[in-house]
This record gives C-alpha cells, structure tokens and sequence, in this order.
C-alpha cells in the first residue's frame, strides 16, 4: 500500500503507529499555534510602544529645534558652543526571550553630567533645547528598541505560521488519509477472516 509514492506502514502495527505519529502531529500544531499567538500579541505591544515613543521623538525634536534656534539668535554660535557637555548620554538596551525569540525588551539611559568647571547654558532658550534633545533622545533609543524587537517577533511568528500551515494542510491531512486507508484494509481482513470462518464452520472445517 503507497500514498504519492511514499510506503504505508501495514497492519495493526502499523496503525498504531500512525495514529502516534498523527496524535504527535497534531499536538505539534497546537503548540505552533499556541507560540503563534504569544507572538502576535507581544509583537502589537512592541510596535504600540514603538508608536508612542516614536511620537515622544517627534515631539521632542522639534521643540528642540525650536528652542535651539532661539538660543543660538539670542546669544549667538558661541552660545551654542558653551552650552553642549563635553560628557556623552549612555544608552544600554536589556534584551529577553520569548518563545525562544531574544528582543530587546526596555532600554536604560544615563543623561550626560556636567563637570563643575563646565558652564551651564547662557540663555534660558538653550536650557530647554538641552531638555528637550535629552528627551528626544532617549524616545529615539525607545523607538528603535521596540521596533526592532517587533521585527523579531513578526519574523519568528512568520516562521511559525508557515510551520503550523504545513501541518494543518499537509502533514495532518496525509497522515489522515493513510490511517484511514490502513484502517479500511484492517476491516476488510477482519470481514474476509470472518466470512472465511463462517464458510469453514458450514463445510464442518476445522
């Protein structure tokens, strides 16, 4: 007995082990669908706060231009020059795993500090552009965390529906189709032993 070219185990034996493999395909594809889910909705949760902190961004930059472009009218570019830290932001992204996908999960900002001997800005215009850009910042950081762990998690989820598709349309259904053709070949021996059995009780065979 064959399927598309492929050999169908034969048998009560061979049922058996059918039916495992059909109940093993079977549970795979609750478990795909199951990560499949838990994908999804972690995915609309990161580009959700990717949305907001995209906003912040976008807010925040342009008010600091804003302000920026007021400071350095009001005192010049030599204002500017006096009003920008010689220390850096720090930016650490902590990463997790779900189902088995790393994604960055939240990041950590460290503002830049000023030294004592460091001026602080000349104008009050040029103190809110340096608010504002440290906010920027941070969002654009934010942004880019949640969005890529998006990213992450629609690939894998991609891969997982492609693998539960092939279950569910072609796995299953094949395993279906060649327990049943097993099934019906064990009922038709049982009918044919039986009808045998009869005929031989009737001639008085033993």
């Amino acid at each position: 007995m064959s399927t598309h070219g492929r050999r169908v185990p034969v048998g009560r034996a061979g049922r058996l082990r059918l039916r495992r493999n059909l109940a093993t395909a079977q549970r795979g594809a609750d478990l795909l669908e199951r990560k499949l889910r838990l994908l999804l909705d972690r995915e609309r949760v990161q580009r959700r706060a990717a949305e907001d902190a995209g906003s912040v961004w976008r807010e925040e930059l342009a008010a600091a231009d804003t302000w920026l472009l007021r400071g350095v009218l009001l005192g010049g570019e030599r204002a500017l020059a006096q009003a920008v830290p010689v220390d850096r932001a720090c930016i650490d992204v902590e990463w997790a795993a779900l189902m088995g996908v790393r994604h960055p999960a939240a990041v950590a900002w460290t503002a830049p500090v000023r030294s004592p001997a460091e001026q602080m800005p000349p104008n009050t215009a040029l103190a809110h552009a340096e608010t504002a850009y440290r906010s920027a910042v941070r969002a654009a950081a934010e942004h880019a965390a949640h969005r890529t762990a998006a990213e992450l998690l629609a690939a894998e989820a991609k891969r997982t529906r492609q693998r539960a598709r092939a279950l569910h349309r072609h796995w299953i259904p094949r395993l279906q189709r060649e327990l049943s053709a097993v099934e019906l070949a064990l009922e038709e021996a049982e009918h044919e032993e039986a009808v045998r059995r009869r005929w031989a009780a009737s001639q008085g065979v033993r």
